[in-house]
């Protein structure tokens, strides 16, 4: 049985697999590398995105550079874990902008956090002032990234 979604032939995910590696690129570019007309790849990436396959475009910026070198991820178990309480701590955590993920997990904790910040000192004070003020946070297990070894959103396609 085969990883890939049917509807995607080979040239689709080829597409994919260029625009993964540069987002920036020409179509007439992305037309040469996958050995068709400007036209046909401009309406396939057309039809892509329409599909959902691609989800859009963004620039990759460079976290040390600008005040957030610092990823702690944590681990939170609410309280209770009812429906209510889990669209209360979904809706709160949409709007800090130190969470760069928030993952609903199975296993000993409920939800999975990435945060970026500039330091220790920071964290401690987004701990204080922010996580554990989170509607039906009753626990915490904080865990300061050291050294990041891998750091990819590219998925394995071909």
């Amino acid at each position: 049985m085969s990883d890939t979604p049917t509807d995607l032939d080979r040239i689709d995910l080829r597409i994919l697999q260029v625009l993964q590696e540069d987002g920036r690129i020409s179509n007439l570019k992305l037309a040469e590398s996958v050995a068709l007309s400007p036209t046909a790849v401009l309406a396939r990436v057309q039809r892509l995105t329409r599909e959902g396959y691609i989800l859009g475009y963004e620039a990759r910026l460079n976290p040390l550079k600008l005040g957030a070198g610092m990823m702690v991820f944590v681990e939170v178990l609410l309280d209770r874990t009812t429906p209510h309480v889990f669209e209360e701590f979904q809706a709160a955590v949409q709007v800090r902008p130190e969470i760069m993920e928030c993952h609903m997990v199975a296993g000993g904790f409920d939800y999975l956090l990435k945060t970026r910040m500039a330091d220790m000192a920071s964290y401690r004070s987004f701990a204080g002032t922010v996580l554990w003020q989170l509607p039906g946070v009753r626990e915490t297990r904080t865990y300061a990234v050291m050294e990041e070894v891998k750091n990819t959103t590219h998925l394995k396609l071909l």
